[in-house]
C-alpha cells in the first residue's frame, strides 16, 4: 500500500520520476500534447501499481477522452481524482465502487494520447482542473 497521511495517499508506492507539471508545459515533437497540461505526471516503470488518492466512488473505469485507460473518482464537495494512460485490462475497481485511499486501481501504461509509460494524475474541482501539488503538499503528501 501506498503512504498514507490520514484520509489521503499518494497514487504511486516509492519514488518515481516527474514529467509534465501542471500548466504551460510545451512538448516537442508532439503534435497531440497540450501545452496548457491539466495534471501532473508521474513514472515508474510500465505495470507499477496506481493507488486510490482518496476515498469515494469510482466514475470511471475505461477508455475516456484522450487519457485512454481510465480511472475518476468522485471524492465529494466537487472534487474527482482522475488517473490516465493506465494498462489496458489492468483496471480492477470497477463504477460505483466506493474505495478508500491506498487501494489500487490498476497498472499504469500509455493508452490515449501518451508518448510512454506514465500516470497522469489530475484533480478537478467542479469539473475545473486544479494544480494537484498545492492540494496534495496541503493533505500532508507533497509531490516532487
Amino acid at each position: 500500500m501506498t503512504s498514507v497521511g490520514g484520509e489521503w495517499a499518494y497514487p504511486l508506492e516509492g519514488e518515481y520520476s516527474k514529467g509534465r507539471g501542471f500548466g504551460y508545459n510545451p512538448v516537442q515533437d508532439c503534435s497531440f500534447c497540450s501545452t496548457d497540461h491539466k495534471g501532473y505526471d508521474m513514472a515508474q516503470p510500465c505495470g507499477a501499481t496506481i493507488y486510490a488518492v482518496g476515498t469515494g466512488r469510482v466514475v470511471t473505469a475505461g477508455s475516456y477522452q484522450g487519457f485512454g485507460n481510465t480511472v475518476r473518482i468522485d471524492h465529494g464537495d466537487g472534487l474527482v481524482s482522475l488517473y490516465g494512460h493506465m494498462q489496458w485490462d489492468s483496471i480492477v475497481v470497477s463504477i460505483n465502487q466506493e474505495v478508500t485511499a491506498g487501494i489500487p486501481l490498476g497498472a499504469e501504461g500509455t493508452t490515449g494520447n501518451s508518448t510512454g509509460c506514465h500516470l497522469h494524475f489530475e484533480l478537478q474541482r467542479s469539473g475545473m482542473p486544479v494544480d494537484p501539488e498545492p492540494f496534495m503538499a496541503s493533505v500532508g503528501l507533497p509531490l516532487k
